[in-house]
């Protein structure tokens, strides 16, 4: 049973969830046009800032991660503490019954400014930084609206490594020398919630034969597509950033 501060009771009396889904459903085809706008900005700023010098944005960067850092902290604390863990505990917890967890699966596009300061600063942006950021608000949308199992877990997921991934990213933008270790500790961490997505995936098709909670074949495909496309991108990116850059220094220094 789930126990509420007086905050979360307040919002959740606010919050319309019926509203929500129903405006979620009529609307659902926009996430296709947001995500266009997003592919647009991604390679129509790429091609503006080619003209000009970069922004340094330092300050303004270490203040993002770090509010990112702490509200994925908050979020996740708040989704394993107020949950009861035993396994018809578990069950309601793969479902999208709470308004919290609706808030938080929308929640996921404030990451998207990660990619400003990307394209601002004149940095590396990767396949997989843009192509994770369309398909999580695709598929964030497609969940929401139907109100499928799994999301619980997936949000979970995501808050506990991105609260490790921004802290790591506002030490380095406030100039502090982490060590290596700590960003290959972050890409496994990323590489294994993969992984375990694909577990929650096959629980959630067996919980569905029972009707032990509501989901859908189509649903879970595509779920377990996106999950295993990270996987091996993670996977890729892995790779090059930690060994294939090392044997290519063993390679020029021989």
């Amino acid at each position: 049973m789930s126990v509420l501060t007086l905050q979360e009771y307040e919002f959740e009396k606010q919050f319309n969830e019926n509203e929500a889904i129903q405006w979620m459903q009529e609307n659902w085809k926009k996430s296709f046009l947001f995500s266009a706008l997003y592919a647009a900005f991604v390679f129509g700023g790429r091609h503006l800032m080619n003209k000009r010098a970069k922004f340094e944005l330092r300050k303004p960067l270490v203040l993002w991660s770090l509010t990112l850092a702490v509200f994925r902290s908050y979020f996740a604390s708040d989704k394993t503490r107020h949950r009861d863990w035993s396994g018809s505990g578990i069950i309601e917890y793969s479902s999208y019954s709470g308004n919290c967890q609706s808030l938080g699966q929308l929640s996921e596009s404030g990451s998207d400014g990660d990619t400003i300061f990307i394209i601002l600063r004149k940095q590396k942006l990767i396949f997989l930084h843009w192509y994770h950021h369309i398909t999580v608000l695709l598929y964030s949308w497609y969940s929401y609206k139907d109100m499928v199992a799994g999301g619980g877990w997936f949000m979970t997921m995501n808050y506990s490594v991105h609260s490790v991934m921004y802290s790591y990213y506002a030490l380095r933008a406030a100039g502090f020398r982490v060590s290596r270790k700590f960003a290959m500790f972050i890409t496994l961490s990323q590489i294994l919630q993969m992984l375990v997505g694909c577990v929650i995936n096959y629980l959630v098709f067996q919980w569905m034969q029972h009707d032990q909670c509501h989901s859908h074949f189509q649903n879970i495909f595509w779920s377990s597509l996106m999950y295993l496309s990270y996987f091996v991108l993670f996977c890729h990116f892995f790779f090059e950033a930690y060994i294939g850059s090392k044997m290519r220094k063993a390679t020029k220094a021989d």
